[in-house]
């Protein structure tokens, strides 16, 4: 069956932590490590929440700024610090725009409510013919739901389909679905499988 759509995961796929000094010092200036730091903003109670869209972006990095004794008046300084060193490969950008009138190019994130205006300000936005946010449909992976979604807006099959992420359960998730998985290691060798897959199924 011919490869009809392509999605990619965001955060560790296209946005990466490519330096972890300026989360490591922040973590430092409240007497945590870097490891304690990641999961206060992105494993929480109130991160999960902001991940089903259940509360609105900025009411979970209040919630972060409280547990951690910090002034709300912070936290956009503190977003700064914490996603300096994250960096948009525009690389990958360039090679996901290159796809669209090939093929479908979608996004599939486990991200909260700021993420659609991020990527619009990032200028990514418009490699894709289509984005599916957690936030926004109520589902995160490897729910069944989010991949659905995807699948009902591309208008393609499970089986037409291929998903690219960092996280080994998401691709299951998708698998499950009747999705082809790639699991992203670095850009190199993720473009490398999926072109090969193109070529074999175009």
């Amino acid at each position: 069956m011919p490869v009809r759509a392509v999605f990619f995961d965001f955060g560790g796929v296209i946005m990466r932590t490519e330096y972890q000094s300026p989360r490591q010092h922040l973590a430092e200036r409240f007497g945590m490590d870097y490891d304690d730091i990641d999961k206060v903003v992105f494993a929480s109670e109130s991160a999960r929440r902001a991940s089903v869209g259940a509360i609105p972006e900025h009411a979970h990095w209040a919630e972060v700024l409280k547990r951690l004794k910090h002034p709300i008046s912070e936290m956009k300084s503190f977003q700064d610090e914490f996603f300096g060193g994250d960096v948009i490969d525009r690389d990958l950008v360039e090679y996901i725009r290159s796809l669209r009138g090939k093929v479908h190019t979608g996004l599939i994130s486990n991200a909260w409510s700021g993420l659609r205006d991020f990527i619009a300000r990032e200028k990514v936005i418009d490699v894709f013919d289509t984005v599916t946010i957690s936030a926004e449909v109520g589902a995160i992976k490897p729910e069944a739901k989010i991949y659905q979604v995807a699948l009902e807006q591309a208008r393609v099959k499970a089986e037409e389909a291929v998903f690219v992420d960092d996280v080994n359960i998401n691709l299951e998730g998708c698998e499950d679905l009747g999705m082809t998985g790639i699991l992203f290691k670095n850009p190199q060798d993720s473009i490398a499988e999926l072109k090969r897959l193109l070529e074999e199924h175009t």
